[in-house]
């Protein structure tokens, strides 16, 4: 018998007993689902994570101003004005693990143009900050040096800020009036979405550090030029924890801390915060798919019950095959292609199933999904073999029947 004709049989078979078939399928049905739409969502979370460290920036590290007490109570971070941007210049300066470390001043205002107007977060930065923050201009030009040494009145929008005063209008050559002094839009940037955090990352409005300073912001002025932060990028290849260590004892060292006393400063290594986040949404996603499988392990345990059960009922019809000529092995083909249909069928509706459900929670749960080639292949190779896998026992028993025996079966 050739394995046309045992698949010509084995379907003939499933459909005397279609209610049987479909509820041994549903389990399998229900597991090779629950797989797809489990990996999409995990994949489509692990994505979302590597956008945002992309958008961060790679390697960065956010240095911060330290505590401060009062009354016996310690402050939060950045309570003391304890960072200067000379403390940006000798770390890119000094620290040769360090590519480039970017001093801001950070503040918010009203920002109006025309008759729109919208409260954004305001940022006084050097040019270090786009290489740090792995970020760039979409249209436009960044800022020259000239800017920064005559504190110019010019700024560069983020895409939200855009959007909220400009519509579609081109902003750039624009003039925007920032806590009632008068910008010049010089360009806008590059979309980069939300934070780690859930923070819209476009809902800002850069300008040069000493504009920030001088006539916006008023902060540190004369020969302090204190920051509200540093952010620095350590290069590809270097120790994030050795750059950490390096960053920590030049610091303590410019700001005469001896030893036994506190940081005044706080160093937050964000790639690790970001590591550890897509760490445990991978193993976040590995359960899911390792109890998802669970169903297709019950399905497949239906599948041998329903087998065993169709071995004892066509008990007869095997010793009759058996005896106008069939072979053991043709009996073994016959059942293990039932069993491995079963299991096919009920894969490849499972994927539907899970391909519906991916798209309907991205589009109603908002979730990130990513759904590949890769488990589609995946599962249906799963399905195949938990039918060779749980169809072979059945088979196997049906193959050993003696003729005999068979016939005289009631």
């Amino acid at each position: 018998m050739n394995i046309i004709a045992s698949i010509r049989i084995a379907l003939r078979a499933l459909r005397i007993n279609k209610l049987r078939s479909a509820l041994t399928m549903l389990g399998i049905i229900i597991g090779v689902a629950a797989v797809i739409t489990m990996i999409a969502v995990g994949s489509g979370a692990q994505n979302r994570i590597e956008e945002q460290i992309k958008g961060l920036g790679t390697n960065l590290i956010i240095l911060l101003p330290g505590s401060t007490t009062s009354g016996g109570a310690r402050m939060g971070a950045g309570s003391r004005n304890t960072l200067t941007e000379e403390d940006a210049y000798a770390i890119q300066r000094d620290i040769p693990a360090v590519q480039a470390a970017a001093p801001a001043l950070r503040g918010g205002g009203q920002v109006v143009a025309g008759t729109n107007n919208w409260s954004t977060i305001i940022y006084g930065i050097t040019n270090e900050y786009f290489e740090a923050r792995n970020w760039q201009v979409a249209s436009g030009k960044m800022f020259d040096p000239a800017d920064f040494t005559g504190s110019a009145k010019v700024v560069l929008l983020g895409d939200t800020v855009v959007r909220s005063l400009f519509d579609d209008a081109d902003p750039v050559g624009q003039v925007v009036r920032i806590r009632k002094v008068p910008m010049v839009v010089i360009g806008t940037l590059e979309k980069k979405g939300q934070s780690m955090m859930g923070q819209d990352q476009d809902d800002v409005i850069l300008m040069p550090i000493s504009t920030a300073r001088n006539r916006v912001l008023g902060r540190g002025s004369g020969k302090l030029r204190t920051v509200g932060s540093i952010s620095i990028k350590v290069r590809d290849g270097e120790s994030m924890a050795e750059a950490e260590t390096q960053i920590r004892e030049l610091l303590r060292q410019r700001h005469r801390i001896q030893a036994g006393q506190d940081d005044d400063f706080t160093l937050r290594n964000l790639s690790e915060i970001l590591a550890t986040r897509e760490e445990s949404s991978r193993i976040m996603g590995l359960l899911l798919a390792a109890v998802a499988s669970v169903s297709l392990l019950v399905g497949g345990i239906g599948i041998m019950n329903i087998m065993l059960v169709s071995v004892t009922e066509r008990t007869r019809e095997i010793g009759l095959r058996m005896a106008v000529g069939a072979r053991g092995r043709d009996i073994l083909t016959q059942f293990l292609v039932e069993a491995i249909t079963l299991a096919l069928i009920g894969g490849f509706l499972g994927i539907a199933i899970g391909i519906c459900s991916s798209v309907a929670i991205a589009q109603f749960a908002g979730w990130p999904v990513e759904l590949g080639v890769e488990p589609v292949v995946l599962a249906v190779g799963f399905a195949a073999a938990i039918g060779v896998f749980f169809g072979f026992y059945p088979a196997r028993k049906a193959s050993l029947l003696l003729p005999i025996e068979a016939l005289r079966y009631e």
